[in-house]
């Protein structure tokens, strides 16, 4: 059994027992985490539920495992014969979730 889901603008292929990554902070570690964007769902018969655009009534029930944060990226900018030369940076940080339940 998986299921597609959308989470914060992206698209994820979960299954009960899962870890996944989404962006930003939406809980504290432990709390239940419920995503009601399922975009299709797969049963164990092998019976395939596509929603136009979510499957009615289904949920991707999770719970906040805790929070990683991502690679650092560096960002530079240049204009060559200048002497214009700018170094920024960022580290994303995402929230890790266990799948515990797909409801459909």
């Amino acid at each position: 059994m998986y299921a597609i889901i959308q989470a914060r603008g992206r698209q994820l292929k979960v299954t009960p027992g899962a870890v996944v990554e989404i962006d930003g902070r939406p809980g504290e570690r432990g709390s239940e985490f419920n995503f009601d964007q399922v975009l299709l769902v797969e049963k164990d018969a092998g019976e395939i539920l596509a929603g136009a655009p979510y499957v009615a009534d289904a949920r991707v029930l999770g719970v906040v495992d805790g929070e990683s944060r991502g690679p650092k990226l560096r960002v530079f900018k240049k204009k060559r014969r200048k002497g214009f030369r700018k170094t920024r940076g960022h580290r994303s940080v995402f929230t890790r979730v266990r799948i515990t339940d797909i409801q459909a």
